[in-house]
């Protein structure tokens, strides 16, 4: 990977850790677009620009925009557990149970030892079953 590109990415890291998110979610864009353009860059850094951008609008509560990134991080990179998780967790507080389910479930057969996930899953389920109880 092209050492500009990948200053780029550190930079959007360090906005992302100061939480200047508007800069950092630029700076991720950016980071992104080059990627597409050079082919060059690892699945794993390409997964984790586009779960920390969905993470910023995540906190801004543009969730459909933010499960897209996730799902992006998901497509660059089929072993990150935490992208999984994280649209788990948007697809549960939109109602989404069988989704948020099935992404609970892949990031748990990811890492088994995923404590927040298999939490989440617990919390799902019972959700899911409380809802169903109700009638809707």
């Amino acid at each position: 990977m092209e050492q500009d590109i990948l200053q780029i990415f550190e930079h959007a890291n360090f906005e992302f850790d100061k939480h200047n998110h508007k800069q950092a979610e630029e700076l991720y864009t950016k980071f992104i677009s080059c990627c597409l353009r050079s082919r060059e860059c690892e699945s794993n850094v390409v997964a984790t620009a586009y779960n920390n951008r969905g993470q910023i609008k995540y906190l801004r509560v543009d969730f459909y925009e933010a499960i897209e990134d996730y799902s992006s991080a998901v497509e660059a990179d089929s072993l990150f557990e935490i992208a999984f998780y994280n649209r788990g967790l948007i697809h549960y507080r939109l109602g989404f149970f069988d989704d948020a389910k099935r992404d609970f479930q892949q990031a748990l057969r990811l890492n088994p030892d995923f404590k927040d996930a298999k939490e989440s899953l617990q919390q799902t389920l019972l959700d899911q079953q409380q809802k169903i109880n109700r009638g809707y």
